[in-house]
């Protein structure tokens, strides 16, 4: 064999290595926007899907409403230690927190990871923009909370209006509000999943309608409080009478007390075991308040103001007057200087610099 057929021979074995090694090194990539290493935790492999059954079987219908886009289920190691992320992707932030707010469970303690955590014990749930991150790992050490905060850190956030939550969660009243409570509700499977005097017919999701819901602690037990947000206060008022044809006031404790006003395009729907004292003053805490927007020129510009106009002409005339005096006297000097040195080559006269015309005589 010559030793050129042995050099091209050998780099061809050297480029198909490379190759190979490249392309496992891909298959081991996450299709995902998870990262490959951070604080130390190697990727090892990932499951993704688009079927919101591969998140979660039982809850699959609850996900779409949510606007639920995709799935990674993620394996993590590092020396004696695993962790599995699932990571789910929604539409919008909206989807993410209302996903967060419905796996959250009451005893989960608060974090301090991505927008909003919650954990309990080796579970940790966050959301960021419009991902929702489930995190389960083998067991918690003091340097976990510093680790998936790195994590929370490297994931991308939505741009534009995706990355708002709905505004009407800005509403419910913060005094008495019980942690963990908070519900974001987009459809009639999560409304079903609350403790609701109302039905899916009684809100009429065909409107446009998101529900905040929460619960309140009150001198005479707990109470539930529903924002139902609609497109227009005219909406909100034809489902507030409907609303009310469900659900007339108790009489005598013979039905389930539901009181509910309407505030701008939002009804507030309180029930639960209080008095109607105690539902009315919940209620009162509750207020839509109107954020304009004025576009349209108030003509309070100073530009268009009539004394900012007197006052710059003023200015102008007095700095033309000015230049004028100015000229004048550069002139004069010049006038001045050309007569004492050509007294009889520049202006011609010998009588005079000025020239008079006796019209008058």
């Amino acid at each position: 064999m010559s030793k050129d057929l042995y050099v091209f021979r050998m780099r061809r074995l050297a480029i198909y290595f490379i190759v190979l090694l490249s392309t496992l090194a891909w298959a081991k990539e996450p299709n995902t926007v998870l990262p490959t290493v951070f604080a130390g935790w190697q990727f090892e492999s990932a499951d993704t899907a688009t079927d919101p059954a591969k998140a979660d079987p039982v809850y699959a219908n609850l996900l779409k409403e949510y606007g639920f886009v995709d799935v990674a289920i993620a394996h993590y190691a590092k020396p004696g230690r695993t962790m599995t992320v699932k990571l789910a992707r929604f539409n919008d932030a909206s989807g993410a927190y209302g996903a967060y707010a419905f796996y959250r469970a009451p005893e989960m303690a608060p974090e301090d990871i991505g927008d909003l955590a919650a954990s309990n014990n080796e579970r940790v749930l966050f959301y960021k923009g419009n991902l929702l991150v489930d995190i389960k790992l083998d067991k918690v050490t003091p340097m976990s909370g510093g680790e998936l905060r790195e994590l929370a850190n490297g994931l991308p956030k939505p741009q534009g209006n995706s990355a708002n939550l709905p505004a009407v969660i800005n509403y419910l009243p913060k005094p008495g509000l019980l942690e963990n409570s908070t519900k974001y509700v987009a459809g009639p499977v999560a409304l079903g999943r609350l403790e609701s005097p109302l039905t899916p017919d009684a809100v009429d999701f065909n409107t446009g309608a998101e529900i905040a819901s929460a619960q309140y602690k009150t001198g005479e037990g707990v109470a539930n409080l529903m924002l139902i947000s609609y497109p227009t206060p005219a909406v909100a008022g034809a489902r507030l009478r409907a609303i009310e044809a469900l659900h007339p006031a108790a009489v005598n404790g013979t039905t389930p007390a539901v009181y509910s006003k309407r505030t701008g395009p939002m009804v507030a729907v309180v029930s639960g075991s209080i008095s109607e004292n105690e539902a009315k003053t919940l209620l009162a805490s509750v207020n839509w308040d109107a954020d304009i927007t004025w576009n349209q020129n108030t003509h309070y510009d100073k530009r268009e103001n009539l004394g900012y106009l007197l006052v710059n002409v003023i200015m102008l005339t007095v700095i033309i007057m000015g230049l004028a005096i100015v000229a004048g006297l550069v002139f004069f000097g010049f006038r001045i200087t050309l007569k004492k040195y050509f007294p009889q080559r520049v202006f011609g006269t010998e009588d005079g610099d000025i020239i008079r015309l006796d019209i008058g005589k």
